[in-house]
């Protein structure tokens, strides 16, 4: 670029001197090309220092933009480490909670229990003084037949049997919990709390680490009694037990159903939070939504 622009010049400079009179000296056109030179070499080195100057302006611009790509890219790293970070902890929250619900439960249902078990002393103790004060028979004559019925049903209760069952269930008595639930269920199998006891018994197989027999107890929840308020945990937690022995796909099949057919049961955020955590999740079908039952415990 620069020898372009000084031929220009020189060529301008001859130019102008053969422009000049003819009667012009050689002497005076020797100055005038040297003037001319000079001036074109004034220029080129204001040229060049503009030139100069733009290039180092530009280069300064280009280093900021680099620092500011730079310092971007680190904002977005550690904005991903933050949103990392923040989905692990809300995870746990998650499964925190749902703990946190469940201790709840478990305690109401144990002060039931306690409550059952106080009223049941009550009411021996009423008896009791019953009995103190009826008539005794005169001697020889024979006492009144028993009642055939209170003789044929030797079993507690069905609210205190299932409660004392519950209770022993959250104080970790397994093998207690897990006679008296099937006793409740051998004596009272057509109550509206059977379905509860036959998901408690997959809920201690499943304590066991006894995942096989955990199914089949919750299949037996979701077979023999549809609808039932245990209905949706026992869908969770066969889930859960199916992923434990390394049935993936079945696991999230189960996982799935549970959302579709409850999509608002705290059952359903549970599940979701483990699809999510199993990079399974936003693949569930919309389907009809069954309306919750009422919860027991």
């Amino acid at each position: 670029m620069k020898r372009n622009i000084v031929s220009t010049a020189l060529a301008l400079g001859v130019l102008a001197l053969c422009i000049q009179p003819a009667h012009a000296g050689t002497k005076e056109q020797l100055i005038q090309l040297q003037t001319t030179v000079q001036i074109l070499q004034d220029n080129m080195a204001k040229m060049q220092q503009s030139f100069d100057e733009r290039m180092g302006v530009m280069k300064d611009l280009l280093t900021q933009q680099t620092d500011n790509v730079n310092k971007l890219s680190t904002s977005v790293q550690g904005l991903q480490k933050t949103l990392s970070a923040q989905n692990t902890d809300s995870a746990g929250k998650v499964d925190q909670l749902s703990g946190q619900v469940q201790a709840m439960h478990d305690s109401v249902d144990e002060l039931k229990a306690r409550l059952a078990r106080t009223t049941k002393q009550l009411d021996d103790i009423q008896a009791a003084l019953q009995n103190i004060n009826t008539p005794q028979p005169a001697a020889g004559q024979s006492p009144a037949p028993a009642n055939p019925a209170a003789a044929q049903n030797q079993a507690p209760p069905p609210e205190t049997l299932y409660n004392a069952a519950l209770g022993d269930y959250n104080s970790g008595k397994n093998d207690l919990a897990a006679q008296e639930f099937a006793q409740y269920l051998q004596v009272y199998g057509n109550t509206d709390l059977a379905g509860n006891a036959q998901f408690y018994l997959g809920e201690i197989d499943f304590r066991r680490s006894n995942f096989q027999a955990a199914v089949t107890d919750y299949n037996k929840v979701l077979d023999q009694y549809p609808g039932g308020n245990k209905e949706a945990a026992a869908r969770l937690k066969k889930g859960y037990a199916l992923l434990e022995m390394g049935q993936r796909d079945a696991g999230v099949k189960e996982l799935r159903a549970l959302i579709t057919r409850y999509p608002k049961s705290p059952e359903a955020v549970q599940a979701k939070d483990r699809l999510s955590r199993l990079g399974a999740a936003g693949a569930a079908s919309t389907g009809r939504s069954a309306r919750p039952s009422p919860r027991h415990p």
